[in-house]
């Protein structure tokens, strides 16, 4: 039996072993229910108080993310903003740009209709011109009256600027044939740089048979190898209508060696277009007049050592012929010693003639006015 006292009125009990054993039983369940609630209730405490914490944790990070939020799409906004004000100021810029540019092209499309108006009313005027002077003149009167114009065009405008050109009427006829002009210019020293033949064609819009630029072609190429001129040029109002030669100044060295068709009012610019580029040849043009110079000098040297040794040999030749016949006649008779001393003496003279010419040749008189030979003999003395 166990005594147990309670601990609240204070009375002794005995219970057996079962008894007591059930009552601790019950006593620990009791201590261990007490336990686990308060054990669970603590749990929860704690659970509720990481939850709240938890969610205080993250709203302070909602918050700051948020507050980090709200700062980027200001920075965003200031971003957009600032291209935005860079994309007008670009735009406005090219607008800017674009109208000055229009205006300009504006203005210089302006000033090339005004210009190419006034180049077309010119030319009109100047069809119309050409249209009335041919229909009051004669066939003939209409090509000298073309040539007076080149010529006085030619003595007003250029002959100021080309001291040394030659422009001038062509009138030595070689081989059935001339031209109508012949223009040749030379530098200060006196090279000759540039040469054209000049024809020039027009008819009457009456005339009965038109002519073409082609049919004058081959006859002006062959006037100009004629004259050893190195440029043909046809003037020529023939063919009106065409839009080729209408066109500006044509060139015609596919068919013609060096060879230009123009209208009237080309004449000028073409005669200082091939001025000037003739002028880029000038120093090997110079180099080939020397050079040209130089052979004459040999050539003269030539034909004078030539005519020399002829001469000599004319001479040796006729002294032996009249030699030959004294001795025929000395060997044919005495009574022809006096005709044989003739001869004699004629012969005599001759070889005398004939050393003198000999011995009164020497290097000073043969490359007398020949200064290339004189150089090269005493060059040669030097030596």
């Amino acid at each position: 039996m166990r005594e147990l006292k309670c601990p609240h009125c204070g009375n002794v009990f005995s219970v057996d072993e079962n008894d007591y054993a059930a009552l601790i039983n019950q006593v620990k369940n009791s201590e261990f229910e007490a336990e686990l609630s308060r054990r669970i209730h603590e749990l929860e405490e704690t659970q509720r108080a990481r939850q709240q914490a938890e969610q205080t944790r993250r709203a302070a990070e909602q918050q700051a993310a948020q507050a980090q939020m709200q700062l980027q799409l200001q920075s965003l906004q200031a971003q957009i903003q600032q291209a935005d004000q860079q994309r007008q100021l670009a735009v406005a810029q090219v607008r800017q740009k674009a109208t000055e540019e229009y205006m300009k092209k504006d203005r210089e499309l302006a000033e090339a209709k005004a210009k190419w108006d006034a180049e077309l009313k010119a030319a009109q005027e100047q069809i119309a011109y050409y249209k009335e002077l041919k229909a009051r003149l004669s066939t003939k009167m209409v090509g000298e009256t073309l040539e007076i114009h080149c010529s006085t065009q030619f003595n007003q405008l250029l002959r100021p600027l080309m001291p040394y050109a030659y422009f001038e009427k062509d009138n030595e006829v070689v081989e059935g044939t001339k031209g109508d002009f012949v223009f040749r210019d030379r530098s200060e020293d006196g090279v000759e740089y540039i040469s054209v033949m000049f024809e020039m064609k027009n008819e009457n819009d009456e005339t009965a048979t038109k002519h073409k630029n082609e049919d004058f072609l081959a006859k002006l190429d062959a006037d100009r190898r004629k004259k050893n001129c190195e440029y043909a040029v046809l003037v020529s109002m023939l063919e009106p209508e065409s839009e080729l030669y209408n066109g500006g100044i044509v060139d015609m060295s596919h068919r013609f060696e060096k060879m230009y068709v123009i209208r009237p009012q080309f004449f000028i610019p073409l005669i200082t277009l091939l001025c000037q580029t003739s002028k880029k040849s000038l120093d090997a043009k110079r180099e080939l007049a020397l050079v040209k110079a130089q052979q004459v000098d040999v050539t003269n040297f030539e034909e004078k050592l030539t005519a020399f040794k002829d001469g000599f040999s004319r001479n040796v030749r006729l002294a032996n012929d009249r030699f030959n016949e004294a001795i025929e006649e000395i060997d044919k008779t005495i009574a022809h010693l006096t005709k044989v001393r003739e001869n004699l003496v004629k012969s005599g003279d001759n070889l005398n003639a004939a050393d003198k010419k000999l011995q009164d040749v020497t290097i000073k008189k043969l490359t007398y006015g020949n200064p290339t030979m004189k150089a090269k003999f005493d060059a040669a003395q030097n030596q």
